[in-house]
């Protein structure tokens, strides 16, 4: 007798900077995800499709829970929550290894994540991530005792999403929490957003990891053009680097243009890595004051009623 096929939808948590994004990019085989060391850089509820034999799972990869209620924070945070209806099954990610070197704050950073799935029906597996860098694996006893009681009915798994250290047990408990039912995607499918935002999102993972510091929180990408039809073989793609104050503009072109031009060099290596073809990437950068206020432009990054 064959066994049943499994479909479901599986919805990542957790506070800000645990490793979401990088946890995703490892299950799936390749970036879906922006990963930036900054936190809060998932804005939307990012999904990754995963196909394995009698099961497959789309993963949705939503921004980090936190407090704050000033600029886009808000937004974020109903993204967040709106993930939640579509879940079969809830996937808490936490930085493990940060609570093994100091309990203190685990209370607090799982207070937000309690309260919303609260009376929840839906089963919950936590990963405690980073792992790999726990020397005194007796440090994490505390952390698991504590998640436990915050979230009781939960199975606790220990993982590396930068190693890979414990994702397939991981990957197990998840398939095995699916509702049975058939696969609604090709076994070659990996995401559900289109490619312009995905690579929207490479962009604006470039911006990230050159700002630094330097940051400016206020940064959004759109894609303009993205022609396919001129020259067979190559993606021609305009998208503009979006930035709230006119002093944000020289912090992200750089001296001579070097800065954006190495923004553009790596993005455009990734991109043409998910498209596998040849891309030619043009980049702008444009002071766009108050853009989180703007309700057509937030519906083009997904962040809009």
């Amino acid at each position: 007798m064959e066994s049943a096929t499994r479909f479901g939808h599986v919805v990542m948590l957790g506070p800000t900077n645990a490793g979401k994004s990088t946890l995703l990019n490892r299950v799936i085989g390749q970036k879906v995800s922006i990963v930036s060391p900054k936190p809060q850089t998932t804005r939307n509820s990012i999904s990754g499709i995963l196909t394995e034999e009698g099961a497959q799972a789309v993963f949705l990869d939503t921004p980090g829970l936190h407090r704050q209620k000033r600029g886009i924070a808000p937004l974020l945070l109903r993204s967040a929550y709106a993930a939640l209806t579509r879940a079969d099954v809830v996937l808490v990610l936490l930085d493990g290894a940060q609570y093994a070197r100091r309990l203190e704050g685990l209370k607090n950073d799982l207070l937000p994540i309690v309260r919303v799935l609260k009376d929840s029906p839906v089963p919950v597996v936590v990963a405690l991530n980073k792992a790999d860098v726990v020397r005194e694996k007796a440090r994490m006893l505390p952390v698991l005792a504590a998640v436990g009681e915050a979230l009781p009915g939960a199975e606790l798994f220990p993982v590396s999403a930068l190693t890979g250290l414990g994702v397939k047990e991981l990957l197990a408990a998840l398939f095995a929490r699916l509702p049975e039912g058939p696969h609604q995607f090709d076994p070659d499918e990996v995401s559900t957003a289109p490619v312009r935002f995905l690579a929207s999102e490479i962009v604006r993972e470039k911006v990230f990891l050159a700002l630094g510091e330097e940051l400016p929180y206020s940064t959004a990408v759109t894609v303009e053009d993205w022609d396919e039809e001129s020259k067979p073989g190559l993606v021609k793609i305009q998208a503009s680097i979006l930035v709230g104050r006119e002093s944000h503009k020289p912090m992200v072109i750089g001296k001579g243009g070097e800065r954006i031009k190495d923004i553009g060099q790596k993005a455009r290596i990734d991109i043409e890595e998910m498209l596998g073809t040849k891309v030619f990437l043009e980049l702008w950068v444009k002071v766009r004051p108050n853009w989180a206020d703007d309700p057509a432009l937030l519906r083009d990054l997904g962040l809009g009623e």
